[in-house]
């Protein structure tokens, strides 16, 4: 990502390969990938095939249980696909961005809703700081700070290559 001088320069390609170094380290025979829709999807979805895991890689998503709903509605993204039992499973979820912690809580609602996971640990590329509620990444690829009024974004390219925007809002 270039910028303007002064301005937060990640390489999010370098960044996908040093959370794949953190992903192998997590991992125990049987671990599941899961991804927050959509960035972490993504991430999950490319770990998978280069770790030559068997299976597909699940996805989940936050919106049924976010606890600005009322305001947000549901988002136009990816729903949760599961295709493996979760009871007793070993999960890693992986998200590209951890923040406030309240898309995490979210997605470990929706997640118990379809089972009892033996264990869930999280992945991320960024974390950024800023947590409302007490949760924290096992693996973080880079640890950034951010003002409040910025955004971190991943995008993907035809190519599947990441990239970060940064927006205010």
């Amino acid at each position: 990502m270039t910028s303007a001088p002064g301005a937060l320069t990640l390489d999010a390609e370098a960044l996908y390969r040093e959370l794949a170094r953190g992903v192998q380290q997590l991992q125990r025979p049987g671990t599941r990938l899961v991804g927050v829709t959509s960035g972490g999807a993504w991430l999950a979805e490319r770990l998978h095939q280069d770790l030559g895991l068997q299976g597909e890689p699940g996805v989940i998503s936050s919106a049924m249980h976010r606890d600005d709903y009322a305001s947000r509605g549901l988002a136009a993204s990816a729903q949760t696909k599961l295709d493996f039992d979760v009871n007793g499973a070993h999960i890693l979820i992986l998200d590209d961005v951890l923040y406030t912690g309240r898309t995490i809580r979210a997605v470990l609602n929706e997640l118990f809703d379809y089972g009892r996971p033996a264990a869930v640990q999280l992945a991320v590329l960024v974390d950024r700081g800023g947590r409302e509620l007490p949760v924290q990444a096992d693996y973080a690829a880079a640890r950034v700070s951010l003002p409040d009024d910025q955004s971190l974004e991943l995008a993907r390219d035809p190519a599947g290559r990441f990239s970060f925007k940064v927006e205010r809002h």
